[in-house]
């Protein structure tokens, strides 16, 4: 399919990429597997280019005899646009990935072979426990095919899993959430996250009401993911040069340079890092602020955004790099975070809490200011009051007013890193290493009444 929408394609240039995508699931409420499924998806994308015009089409599903007409379609659009602002000459192509002709091995229902018997036992468990299980467990692998009349050939297999675990008292008044992200469920240990589950439960059994006000809170790694994720995908250089968002500097340019955290914090992404490995090239189906169709095949690599606590990079693709005078660091389908030596477990940092909140979850995150990233969302499924170095109940959900930036500069404890899944964005972003953190004074603004 590739290699025929380049033939047809008749202006300056061509970027095709073809998505082959298959899911498997499974679906569970009440302690009962309620449903299961697979799925094939199938996507081709071209983009076409007559001057500096670029027109790109795409469409599901496509057949044989379609190919030609999205094509003409494609080099319609082209030769009918205007200049694109990021037009630059495609990138030059090199030895073909070596798995380029293989035949694409979609997912199927087997990848739950070892994770459903485990899962039927923490339904039983859960049942005589007398609590209720619900959520879910989704695989897919996506595999994109790249190709561009310049001689790119390049392939990426993508594996991704999530398990969304929730725990219900059988009065259906207390609830707790976990979550799990994986490549292909071997490693995912359901009995463990249920006993977490029933261990929350049980501290929900006492009820403590708060008042608004900043506490000292500790975020797990499903809270910190969402909010540095957030702030990745905020930190366009495109935005920060035309003064629009928090990472703009007073009187122009960018803020690369300057110390965000007192901390010796870092955020990073690497296409290789085991466990959440993704794309080691650019694969941009359109263009946009912080992604090139130009770009396309540009190779990746490990870059640091925060580095010890200062902000080392943007998302920037050639032709905002020119605009800034800084490297070209585009997107990566990853992120980790560190602090400084290997931080404790979220246990150890409860344990030397002596009078601060437990957060699970962070959800409804949406932004109020982009020029201090200030955004607003609500806790869910447990908010736990620490005392003396232990969980003495559950308290009142909140809303929430914080900027993740300005959050990195208050950190008094950075904890050690895991593969966690973000509660908001997974299903855009799941590939993340995140810690534990203390925050000092997190500003729990109002009560929520959400439940």
């Amino acid at each position: 399919m590739v290699e025929r929408a380049l033939e047809l394609s008749r202006n300056d240039g061509c970027v095709v990429l073809v998505d082959e995508g298959s899911t498997a699931n499974l679906r569970f409420a009440g302690n009962t597997l309620t449903t299961n499924g697979v799925a094939r998806s199938s996507q081709l994308t071209v983009i076409s280019i007559a001057g500096e015009g670029v027109g790109v089409v795409s469409r599901a599903s496509v057949r044989e005899e379609q190919i030609a007409d999205i094509v003409a379609a494609a080099d319609a659009a082209a030769r009918d646009a205007q200049p694109a602002e990021d037009a630059r000459p495609l990138v030059e192509g090199g030895p073909a990935s070596p798995d380029w002709g293989d035949p694409v091995r979609p997912t199927d229902i087997g990848v739950f072979e070892g994770f459903a018997p485990a899962l039927g036992e923490a339904f039983a468990a859960a049942e005589a426990g007398g609590r209720r299980l619900y959520g879910f467990a989704e695989h897919s692998l996506t595999t994109t095919f790249l190709g561009t009349s310049t001689g790119v050939r390049l392939r990426h297999d993508q594996p991704t899993g999530r398990l969304e675990l929730n725990a219900k008292s059988a009065d259906l008044k207390r609830s707790a959430w976990t979550g799990v992200s994986t490549q292909d469920f071997t490693d995912v240990d359901v009995a463990a996250l249920g006993s977490s589950l029933a261990q929350r439960l049980e501290w929900a059994k006492t009820r403590v009401d708060l008042p608004a006000g900043r506490y000292e809170t500790l975020l797990p790694p499903s809270a910190v993911a969402d909010l540095m994720i957030y702030m990745f995908w905020s930190a366009g250089a495109r935005d920060a040069l035309d003064g629009r968002s928090v990472f703009a500097k007073p009187g122009g340019g960018t803020r690369v340079g300057e110390q965000l955290a007192t901390l010796p914090v870092t955020l990073s992404s690497d296409p290789g890092t085991a466990g959440i490995a993704c794309a080691p090239f650019v694969m941009a189906h359109a263009s946009s602020r912080q992604s090139s169709v130009f770009d396309n095949g540009l190779p990746l690599g490990p870059t640091d955004w925060i580095k010890d606590g200062r902000l080392e990079a943007l998302l920037q693709t050639r032709y905002s790099a020119e605009l800034s005078g800084l490297a070209v660091t585009p997107g990566i389908d990853n992120l980790v975070m560190n602090g400084p030596g290997g931080g404790r477990s979220l246990e150890e940092m409860i344990a030397s809490t002596q009078h601060g909140l437990l957060v699970t979850c962070l959800w409804y995150i949406r932004e109020v200011d982009p020029q201090t990233l200030l955004v607003t969302g609500l806790t869910r499924d447990g908010v736990y009051l620490v005392e003396h170095g232990e969980v003495v109940g559950e308290v009142n959900n909140f809303r929430f007013n914080e900027s993740p930036v300005d959050l990195l500069g208050r950190l008094t404890e950075v904890g050690a890193g895991e593969r966690t899944l973000p509660r908001e964005w997974n299903d855009y972003f799941q590939r993340t290493i995140m810690p534990p953190v203390r925050v000092p004074d997190f500003n729990m603004s109002t009560v929520s009444q959400a439940s």
